[in-house]
């Protein structure tokens, strides 16, 4: 079973087997969707381009001939108004056909992906608070037991990074940025009790797990990542070491064109951590990909 996941920043693959539910193969590439969607509402032709380029890559990296292909699309084309036309040429071009799907779906789908993980990894699956920290949204998915609260933000680090020139005024407009998720968590919070541990997958928080432990971008692995556990101190301090290198190195560590977005993905990372009240985090890296593929398995 092969998933394509064409975010709002990056182009990610993975093929699964359906009996152990484990990776196969995986591919992954930064195509810059939602580039320039702020302000022109559109996702711009160069970004198709780029979309279009690494299609073909994927496809000469992984045989999409002999598995079941399925490929959804998240915020960037949720939102802009040629949408429909940039995928009848994605698909003309490349043969993939692409579902645009709700934040909901998305958060559900990320959810059996890390679900499956921390049973694997022998860790709480039942009560948690999962962020699904994106490119152009944001989805938080609650689960106490039986019951599941699901809400999609339209705040990520690509969409955000556009909004302000500088860092600075990001951080003065964070909580601003983010009341809506106060107010989401506060109401489950008022009927619920908290959650025993939250949870972060997508590429803020797997680039930050991989920076604590010495692991570059080029050489990430994800067994390595997944089950990390990061405090806010330890944000901090590699917050720190971020702003202390330049930008050839930063791009060594976080991957070419995502040195901007590390820092806004930070600073909605530790808003959300305060608003439900944790001090630490669990990486996981499983996400909308692999739940994806396991729900089509299913």
């Amino acid at each position: 079973m092969i998933a394509c996941d064409l975010g709002s920043n990056t182009f990610r693959v993975v093929k699964i087997d359906c009996q152990s539910k484990k990776r196969v193969a995986e591919f992954e590439k930064i195509v810059k969707t939602a580039d320039g969607l702020q302000n022109s509402g559109e996702i711009s032709k160069l970004s198709i381009n780029r979309i279009i380029e690494a299609i073909k890559e994927a496809k000469k990296a992984m045989d999409f001939s002999n598995d079941e292909v399925y490929a959804v699309a998240t915020a960037a084309f949720r939102i802009a108004s040629n949408s429909k036309k940039a995928l009848t040429r994605i698909k003309k071009e490349t043969g993939l056909e692409v579902e645009v799907i709700s934040g909901t779906h998305e958060a559900n789908l990320t959810a059996i992906a890390v679900s499956e993980a921390l049973k694997r990894l022998d860790l709480e699956y039942q009560d948690f608070i999962l962020l699904d920290l994106g490119g152009g949204s944001s989805e938080l998915f609650i689960q106490k037991k039986d019951r599941a609260f699901i809400k999609s933000f339209d705040i990520g680090i690509v969409t955000l990074t556009q909004k302000y020139n500088s860092f600075d005024k990001m951080q003065e407009s964070i909580n601003l940025e983010t009341k809506d998720i106060e107010k989401f968590i506060s109401e489950i919070y008022s009927s619920f009790s908290k959650p025993k541990v939250f949870i972060s997958t997508a590429g803020t928080a797997t680039t930050l797990a991989s920076l604590n432990k010495g692991i570059d971008y080029e050489h990430y692995e994800h067994e390595i990542i997944n089950g990390t556990i990061l405090s806010i101190a330890d944000i901090d301090k590699l917050f720190e070491r971020l702003l202390e290198f330049d930008e050839r190195e930063r791009d060594r560590w976080v991957g070419v064109g995502r040195s901007n977005l590390i820092f806004s993905g930070i600073a909605i990372l530790k808003s959300v951590l305060k608003i439900a009240g944790f001090e630490n985090m669990i990486v996981i890296d499983d996400g909308l990909r692999e739940g994806l593929a396991i729900s089509k398995c299913e």
